[in-house]
């Protein structure tokens, strides 16, 4: 818990606005790659909610304005840079996206279509390749920032609020926390899985309707044979 420790010597007992730049300052960095657990911080500030030096409300809002544009520049990244990176060794994104990581999400991409930027969301391992890509795919912006959101808005308030309710026990609930990470995106796979089959459902149901209503348009058309 070294950087839970670090960043309450951080936040000390300030009030006011710094609280809540600390959060957005670290979740800005987690979207850039930087390894920093994103769960500990948006936990963190509910449990400065909790120690009544933010607003529980501001902060949830704090946490999901952080996790988007801290994934929005990394996106933003890619667009401009993606096709430079791995050219030349070195630099801070060569480090970040490597061949091996690109590939694998570029395959992610394939099966599983823009939906994979929900999944990454809970896979700290791929999140920033996986944004990254999505930049440099030249998937829409638009796109991204709707899915990402689906997601952003699934874990910030739900960690935040998880903070400042067990404000008391922090470093149990963390622990809890890690020890449920793989249950929250084998949970989070299957949403994703169950999205993919109903979207695929709706769109053969619809061809069939469309086909269909074609069809009797055509008969409908058909001049009638004589006597």
């Amino acid at each position: 818990m070294e950087f839970l420790n670090f960043l309450q010597e951080v936040v000390g007992g300030t009030g006011g606005v710094i609280p809540y730049l600390v959060v957005f300052g670290v979740l800005l960095a987690c979207g850039l790659g930087i390894p920093l657990p994103e769960d500990i911080s948006l936990s963190f500030g509910g449990f400065l909610v909790y120690m009544e030096q933010a607003t529980l409300g501001l902060m949830m809002l704090t946490g999901y304005l952080g996790i988007i544009l801290g994934d929005s520049m990394i996106f933003y990244f890619g667009r401009r840079i993606g096709s430079k990176v791995g050219s030349r060794p070195g630099g801070f994104f060569a480090r970040i996206v490597t061949p091996t990581k690109r590939a694998r999400v570029e395959g992610l991409f394939k099966r599983h279509g823009e939906k994979i930027i929900m999944l990454a969301r809970f896979l700290p391992g791929v999140r920033a390749v996986t944004y990254f890509t999505a930049g440099s795919v030249g998937m829409r912006y638009s796109h991204f920032v709707f899915f990402d959101s689906l997601a952003a808005l699934a874990s910030a308030p739900i960690f935040v609020y998880l903070g400042f309710r067990f404000g008391g026990q922090l470093e149990y609930l963390l622990q809890e926390i890690a020890k449920g990470q793989k249950g929250v995106i084998a949970a989070i796979l299957g949403v994703v899985v169950a999205a993919v089959i109903v979207s695929r459902w709706r769109s053969k149901r619809d061809a069939q309707a469309n086909a269909e209503a074609l069809r009797q348009k055509e008969l409908g058309e058909r001049p009638s044979s004589g006597p």
